[in-house]
């Protein structure tokens, strides 16, 4: 019997987010302590097998309670049948597919609610052992779109390409969702994605807090709104953040660490004043700041990611952060 596994990581936004859906530019790494794990082989049916984050038995009421408001109503199951059924949809269009049926079942180690993409590694990973199972080629610049899809069209969950891109490539990704460099493909559309090397960034930490986090959906939604309805200071915040991405990116390829750190922290000025921002997350950013490291959130809200110095800073960052109850790991 052949077993295929694929694993997507967590990921950071380094640069740019939000931006990613606003037509913004974005950097963001990848985290390889945390990811989302999929397993599928033939099987006589096609089998979804629960994980630990779809139970459905607990030891009482308020450990039921704190399920939800950890993994929320549905787990990850919802987010396997939604990628098979657009990967089917994709499919039906462009290729033949043979008719085995499979089990599948994931695993992830993301922290939930904490703005790492913890639903999109789920998704990536079920969409890449979909294709090896079917012996689909989808282009690696489409694979992000199709991702995104998942979420939005099947479950109506906001959120930007940024993440899929970064879990789809497997390494530091600059993006560009700009007017410009948007285009279709595959009837998907896409950005313009360039590869970074992991050796050529300072040295990154991650540092996050579930009980500081909130769900995805609740961070996009108000800014969405804000931004749809021409609110012209977060209309040009999406701009100012897609122009640092690109200094960011200069920055990194001129191997200036210092103006990187200081767009980092740029990054987070500009996203705390156009957002009311809970103040355990402020702090953590504050606290980060305060030994010498950079700072911003890593993606929605309940993690932070920047860079140090050396091992010197680290060892302080993470007694201070460890201090006020974060975990934090190095990147690179």
């Amino acid at each position: 019997m052949d077993i295929i596994r694929r694993r997507a990581y967590a990921r950071a936004g380094l640069v740019g987010n939000p931006s990613d859906g606003y037509n913004g530019k974005t950097i963001a790494v990848l985290i390889p302590d945390y990811f989302a794990e999929v397993v599928l082989y033939e099987w006589k049916d096609l089998e979804i097998v629960p994980s630990q984050d779809d139970q459905s038995k607990f030891h009482s009421i308020k450990d039921l309670a704190a399920d939800v408001k950890l993994h929320g109503y549905y787990g990850g199951i919802r987010l396997v049948k939604a990628t098979i059924k657009k990967f089917l949809e994709y499919c039906q269009q462009r290729h033949t597919l043979h008719d085995r049926n499979f089990s599948i079942r994931y695993e992830s180690s993301i922290p939930r609610a904490v703005g790492m993409a913890g639903s999109s590694g789920i998704i990536v990973a079920t969409l890449q052992a979909l294709m090896a199972f079917y012996k689909i080629e989808i282009p690696i610049s489409v694979q992000p779109s199709l991702a995104l899809s998942v979420e939005r069209e099947e479950l109506g969950i906001q959120g930007g390409l940024q993440d899929r891109v970064v879990q789809c490539f497997g390494e530091p990704v600059f993006m560009d969702f700009s007017k410009q460099a948007m285009h279709e493909s595959h009837g998907l559309m896409c950005g313009s994605y360039h590869s970074i090397s992991l050796d050529q960034l300072p040295p990154l930490y991650i540092a996050f807090d579930q009980s500081a986090g909130e769900p995805t959906e609740v961070f996009h939604n108000d800014l969405r709104g804000r931004f749809d309805r021409g609110d012209a200071t977060i209309v040009n915040a999406m701009a100012k953040f897609a122009e640092l991405t690109e200094q960011a990116l200069h920055a990194i390829e001129a191997g200036d660490h210092r103006q990187l750190a200081k767009i980092i922290d740029a990054n987070f000025d500009i996203r705390r004043s156009i957002c009311n921002l809970p103040t355990g997350q402020i702090r953590m950013v504050e606290v980060a700041r305060s030994v010498g490291a950079s700072a911003k959130f890593a993606g929605s809200g309940g993690a932070i990611v920047g860079t140090y110095n050396d091992a010197s800073m680290y060892s302080n960052l993470t007694e201070q952060l460890g201090a006020i109850g974060c975990r934090i790991h190095a990147i690179n």
